[in-house]
């Protein structure tokens, strides 16, 4: 999957009409400086800085990154949890205690031999095969840590006297991107231990207890640090879909300058590499994150470009409150989870008038705490598991959401129980979208059907948009245009998803569409007042294909 099908070359040329029109439009247009009516559906922007547009057809980058993740975190690798390995580190509590128990008993050549057998042997070609192929995996959350990315990270910190075993291991995180692109499946670079610790579990690196990355300058620079390289060796690995830029951050993080942290970052990131998605931990308060996110304008030009994205993290057997329900009970919740989001529909215009709200759940399981399962008959176990699995996957693909990576791959007792991707997969209790495995027939015929239905499709969409404005505001002058080539835009993109798999069979889906509805924004060059013509332009064009190829 290296490659665009041929269908989708021939898109390409077809777009190139469409993108030149554009272009001339809004070269030669101008946005009326009348101020629309009060409406919810019409939010009002009076920045008029538009420029040409810059729209383009989607890479295959661009795919990797936006389409809809069912995704899978590697697990115990590159920060080592104890109960994920036990034998392995002997005893230890942590990745900390674990290798400098090892120098002080081993020496240092043989705990870097042992690393980096453990991180170069974790995943097997035909694992690999069988995360693409058959689980149809699409990427892989990667957590590693600061020392992961070299000993000159590792100075002045508690990993100093082991820092020499990491000599090699970015160059093995590399070439595990590498390998996993090659079979078309991206890589969520997840900065998962933080100097200090971004919360108080060893899955921060060390067994301290203790979240000191929040009140440490120190911290916060080296942090900070290491998310520019990152950044900077990423920039050119199109395996790469985004870097995240902490992992479960403590929840009372945001009161403690983690927003100003962020907002740091992203800026001199956004200096280096301006595209490259960047994906934050919510601190367990979703409400806030949104919040912040929205409240970043991209519009007022002092908001870096980059997508922002909201991980969140879906657990029922931590907390009592999840204890103290049975498991059929918290199946039936699943549903009505992710309330706090916002409208997400064809007809929202949110960023015209603000920032994005984009979620991932980067981490979900099938566990659930015996004190649930114990109100349930024991031979309903099976049925019930398979039962919470699915609907997590039904609801994961909702609303804002761009998908879902599951905890975890990789641990020493595989398959996993209810903590194991490939053993819920091969069960059917967590399965990918159906489209992910039609065909190249079947993609071939709904893209015959699509394309035959499309301009009796938008010419009616475009004429009952035009209509009912019309009929709202009657003599107001309105950019009707721009809904017309947003919708024609959003549908082309939608078809460069569906089909860009070719001869592979299987299809996608713009599943980080919050980011990408921002993308082509910014690229459209338009920031008049009548931007969320365009923005609903997009939406409807998308949606409309995706119906149309029953992939919605």
């Amino acid at each position: 999957m290296t490659e665009l099908s041929s269908r989708t070359k021939k898109f390409r040329l077809k777009m190139k009409k469409l993108v030149q029109r554009a272009k001339d439009h809004i070269r030669s247009g101008s946005s009326s400086s009348q101020t629309s009516p009060s409406d919810s559906a019409r939010p009002v922007n009076n920045i008029h800085q538009s420029r040409p547009s810059t729209i383009s057809q989607p890479t295959v980058r661009d795919i990797l990154r936006y389409r809809y993740h069912f995704g899978v975190n590697l697990g115990s690798i590159f920060v080592l949890e104890p109960w994920l390995f036990p034998k392995f580190v002997g005893g230890a509590s942590s990745e900390l205690d674990a290798v400098t128990s090892s120098v002080k008993n081993n020496g240092v050549e043989a705990t870097r031999q042992k690393w980096e057998g453990h991180w170069k042997n974790a995943v097997t070609d035909q694992a690999f095969g069988w995360l693409a192929k058959s689980a149809k995996g699409t990427s892989i959350r990667l957590p590693i840590g600061y020392f992961t990315l070299g000993p000159e990270f590792c100075v002045g910190t508690p990993f100093e006297s082991a820092k020499d075993v990491y000599q090699n291991s970015w160059s093995i995180v590399k070439e595990f991107i590498n390998r996993a692109r090659a079979l078309g499946v991206g890589v969520l670079v997840d900065l998962h231990a933080l100097p200090g610790g971004a919360n108080t579990d060893m899955h921060s690196g060390s067994s301290t207890g203790k979240a000191e990355l929040w009140s440490s300058k120190k911290n916060l620079e080296l942090a900070k640090k290491a998310l520019l390289f990152i950044a900077k060796e990423c920039k050119e690995l199109d395996g790469v879909i985004g870097i995240q830029l902490c992992n479960e951050a403590c929840w009372d993080a945001g009161k403690k300058g983690m927003y100003d942290f962020y907002t740091s970052v992203i800026q001199s990131i956004s200096e280096i590499d301006s595209e490259v998605p960047i994906y934050i931990s919510d601190a367990w308060d979703l409400s806030s994150a949104l919040k912040w996110t929205k409240e970043r304008d991209w519009k007022s030009g002092k908001v870096p470009s980059n997508p922002v994205v909201i991980d969140t993290h879906k657990y029922y057997t931590f907390a009592e409150k999840h204890r103290s329900q049975s498991a059929q009970e918290l199946i039936h919740r699943i549903p009505t989870e992710l309330g706090e989001l916002p409208n997400c529909s064809p007809s929202a215009t949110h960023l015209s008038s603000g920032g994005e709200t984009q979620i991932v759940i980067g981490e979900y399981s099938c566990v659930l705490d015996e004190k649930s399962w114990a109100k349930s008959p024991p031979a309903m176990k099976e049925e019930l598991t398979r039962e919470f699995g699915r609907h997590q996957c039904n609801k994961w693909t909702e609303g804002c959401s761009a998908g879902s990576y599951f905890w975890t791959w990789k641990m020493e007792w595989m398959d996993g129980g209810g903590w194991g991707f490939v053993e819920q997969v091969k069960k059917g209790n967590i399965i990918a979208p159906a489209y992910m495995s039609w065909s190249v027939k079947e993609i071939k015929e709904k893209l015959t059907k699509a394309e035959m239905q499309k301009d009796e499709i938008m010419e009616k969409m475009v004429k009952d948009h035009i209509d009912y404005w019309t009929h709202e505001d009657p003599g107001k002058e309105y950019r009707h245009d721009l809904y017309e080539m947003g919708w024609k835009v959003g549908w082309g993109d939608a078809a460069a998803f569906f089909e860009w798999r070719g001869e592979q069979g299987g299809a996608d889906k713009i599943g980080s569409l919050e980011i990408w509805i921002k993308k082509r924004l910014i690229e459209s060059g338009e920031r008049g007042e009548f931007l969320w013509e365009l923005e609903q332009g997009l939406r409807w064009g998308v949606k409309e294909f995706e119906n149309c190829v029953e992939i919605a």
